[in-house]
């Protein structure tokens, strides 16, 4: 008996189906994953829940749970309802709920970034099987303190003004990175860090070099893990306007040097010699006045002469 080829239409329907399905097995795996990451800040207490919880007819001394991280340090581990272990760096900081499993650690710490592995087994009179083992994931975030911004000018003119901006904050966790904007338009930042270790807080530093040519305001933000610190600051443009003078042309203080020079000597000629011209000529007015006066009082020859022969 010969077979017969399926159908063009329902070949299509098949592989439509199977995308359907891995679409649905994906959006599925991204809602769980989602469920099981925990976010919390350093210091604070935070809980991660595991995957089953002990029905009320039961008690802890059914179960054995395993938390543990990367498969190989255990964090803490119950059995017959007694603790049986625990990682000396989580002593005196973690405990376990004895309903739900839920492993809470107080205060947090940088170092406890990461997944969490809760394992639980069932206990019964014949034999011991895994009800669960399921992952979570714990990001500890640190706040970073406020965005400081400081603006240096290096140099400026009547038309504009060059600042080197910077942009810094520091004690926080994860790496961050530094966004902004002047006058509401983005700008990139030259960004540098600085941490001991990848499990240590952050410093970091942002810097823009501008030519400002009138008053702007710029925005620094800080963002890390979902949060964000925002700065703003006004920047000025320096009004003080200095226009350098140009110095004289050589002609112009050549010229400028002649004519001093003959002031100067036109002043000193006409104080040595005008007063001695003034001087002679009152003297010569003073000689011809007394002339005049002798002669007046002079007694005329002719008259004289007619006396003395009247006399005779």
């Amino acid at each position: 008996m010969a077979c017969l080829p399926i159908a063009p239409p329902a070949l299509a329907l098949r592989r439509w189906l199977g995308h359907g399905l891995f679409v649905l097995l994906c959006l599925s795996l991204g809602y769980a994953l989602e469920k099981k990451v925990v976010k919390s800040k350093l210091g604070e207490k935070v809980g991660l829940p595991c995957c089953h919880e002990i029905p009320s007819s039961e008690s802890l001394h059914n179960y054995r749970v395993y938390w543990q991280t990367n498969t190989t340090e255990v964090v803490l581990a119950y059995a017959e309802g007694k603790e049986i272990s625990k990682h000396k760096r989580y002593e005196n900081r973690t405990e376990m709920d004895s309903r739900n499993f839920t492993l809470w650690i107080s205060p947090v710490e940088i170092l406890d970034n990461g997944p969490y592995q809760c394992v639980v087994q069932h206990k019964s009179s014949q034999n011991s099987f895994v009800l669960c083992d399921e992952t979570v994931t714990l990001f500890v975030t640190a706040d970073f303190s406020k965005p400081n911004i400081t603006a240096d000018v290096s140099t400026y003119s009547c038309e504009s003004t060059e600042m080197v901006v910077s942009c810094s904050s520091h004690g926080g966790f994860p790496k961050p990175k530094i966004s902004g904007t002047l006058n509401n338009v983005s700008v990139v930042w030259n960004i540098s860090w600085v941490s001991e270790s990848s499990f240590s807080p952050y410093n970091i530093t942002g810097e823009l070099r501008l030519n400002v040519t009138k008053d702007v305001s710029i925005t620094c933000s800080v963002e890390y893990n979902g949060f964000a610190k925002s700065t703003s600051l006004l920047l000025k443009k320096t009004n003080n306007c200095i226009v350098p003078t140009v110095p004289p042309s050589y002609n112009v203080i050549t010229a400028s040097s002649i004519i001093i020079i003959i002031f100067l000597l036109a002043i000193t000629l006409a104080a040595r010699y005008l007063p001695r011209r003034v001087c002679s000529h009152c003297c010569k007015t003073q000689d011809s006045v007394e002339e005049g006066v002798k002669e007046c009082t002079k007694t005329p020859l002719s008259s004289k002469v007619t006396s003395e022969t009247s006399s005779v």
